[in-house]
């Protein structure tokens, strides 16, 4: 991506969202996001694309192992989810108060 021009994502960190394509879509179930990477268009859901990690004994790790972990997603699979519906939806910007607010446009309501 480039650096000039910081992206502007809909989604934020602690947002529900439902993966819409990829190995873990499932329209119905919505997940939880537990980080966004902005310089990459990334987007770290929890429980979606879960990998096997090989870690080495360290100080901290005495028995080392294989760890299942999330990996990030990107950006553009994944769509906000609207509670009042129960369906994945878009998001508008408006300007309410002098601050930005983002609105769902299946029911209109302020997303917290």
């Amino acid at each position: 991506m480039s650096t000039r021009f910081k992206p502007k994502y809909s989604i934020k960190k602690g947002d529900t969202v439902v993966v819409i394509t990829g190995e873990d879509k499932d329209l119905k179930k919505p997940r939880k996001v537990l980080e966004i990477i902005l310089e990459k268009g990334r987007v770290l859901v929890e429980g979606v694309n879960i990998i096997t990690k090989h870690t080495k004994p360290t100080s901290q790790n005495t028995k080392g192992g294989i760890i299942k972990k999330e990996a990030p997603i990107a950006i553009s699979n994944v769509m906000l989810w609207d509670a009042k519906t129960a369906a994945p939806t878009k998001v508008k910007r408006s300007r309410e108060n002098g601050k930005l607010v983002r609105i769902s446009k299946k029911s209109g309501e302020v997303i917290k």
